[in-house]
């Protein structure tokens, strides 16, 4: 049984009033405290050079937050009971049940499932901006590489496409012995591009796997949005839970810029002059303008979206994800997806 399984029995109990639901976390320590004193400052996290390595301190410092091992835990555990219906596989029927309440019931069991998840890593040249020491791109670059190490440790299968202009690296989803070498190898490669084409990769992931998954987006997000709905609909249509993870400099959220300067767009080469004080207003304008379009069309389409600066503790992003993936078990939204005439729903 995977983890994710897991934090939902737990979930669910904790809404139930399961008695042992108030001792969930560790004793005298709070979910938000235990996060919080793992967490790794990103400074430090960055300044180490091994990817692997880094991935590996992030998921250890999540479960230590979170006093939680991945290592532990059965294939098959108890789900249900279910009335039995003629047609029902004899073998399922409870007989102990049977001999106490001359009634014949189903056992249901929550077995192990192998899950499918595609990473989708924006490498444009936009994510190779940072006010701080590090990158966009190395921020991540991180990221891909602890869910790609957490997935791995469920044993489920990671997959990974990198893309700018055009999709650069397709690595299939496997769970096999070597395959998180070859998901860091892609990763490691620099930006590159004129351009951030985020509707190819959605559609191509869409267009290439047959069976439901997890998709998660990596992306700054900062490229037009007239076609990205259809795009995710279009994904959420093929069953595809979806999440995206969007990343940002703290200097492209406040404009964190003092005098005259002139800015150089890192894609296209384009030059401006820009006075701070008089443009501050208006570029924080359009940029929660534009953020509100992302957001919203995430909404629309049923896709959990999750905005990091490059200053917050991976661990927090990573309990993002988990927190966005707990959600989609409990109930599976079909808003947003794509009708057989191409409408969204």
């Amino acid at each position: 049984m995977s983890w994710f399984q897991r934090q939902s029995r737990s979930s669910r109990k904790a809404t139930d009033g399961h008695p042992d639901s108030s001792q969930a976390n560790a004793p005298g320590t709070s979910r938000a405290e235990g996060e919080t004193a793992a967490s790794m400052d990103p400074h430090a996290l960055m300044r180490i050079k091994n990817l692997q390595l880094r991935s590996k301190l992030v998921v250890e410092g999540f479960f230590g937050g979170l006093h939680r091992s991945p290592l532990h835990g059965a294939s098959v555990e108890f789900s249900e009971y279910r009335a039995y219906s003629p047609g029902d596989d004899p073998r399922g029927l409870d007989w102990k049940l049977f001999a106490r309440t001359d009634r014949y019931y189903i056992k249901k069991f929550e077995d192990e499932t192998n899950r499918r998840c595609y990473l989708l890593v924006d490498q444009s040249q936009s994510m190779g901006y940072g006010s701080l020491e590090y990158t966009k791109m190395e921020y991540a670059r991180t990221l891909a590489a602890t869910l790609a190490y957490f997935l791995t440790l469920q044993r489920d299968h990671v997959g990974l496409m990198t893309f700018d202009e055009a999709i650069a690296d397709v690595v299939p989803a496997r769970s096999r012995v070597g395959h998180l070498r070859q998901i860091l190898a892609c990763l490691a490669r620099p930006t590159s591009g004129s351009g951030t084409d985020i509707n190819g990769p959605i559609s191509q992931i869409a267009a290439i796997t047959r069976r439901r998954g997890l998709v998660v987006l990596i992306s700054d997000m900062l490229s037009p949005t007239e076609e990205l709905q259809r795009s995710l609909a279009l994904l959420r249509s093929r069953q595809h839970e979806v999440i995206v993870l969007r990343i940002l400099d703290p200097n492209e959220v406040h404009l964190s810029v003092d005098e005259s300067k002139v800015l150089v767009d890192m894609e296209t080469g384009r030059k401006i002059q820009v006075d701070p004080d008089a443009t501050r207003k208006a570029y924080q304008a359009a940029f929660q303008e534009h953020a509100a379009a992302v957001e919203s069309i995430c909404n629309a389409v049923g896709a959990a979206i999750y905005t990091s600066t490059t200053d917050r503790p991976l661990q927090e992003s990573l309990s993002d994800f988990v927190s966005a993936h707990q959600r989609r078990c409990v109930g599976v939204s079909r808003a947003g997806m794509l009708s057989s005439g191409g409408t969204s729903r």
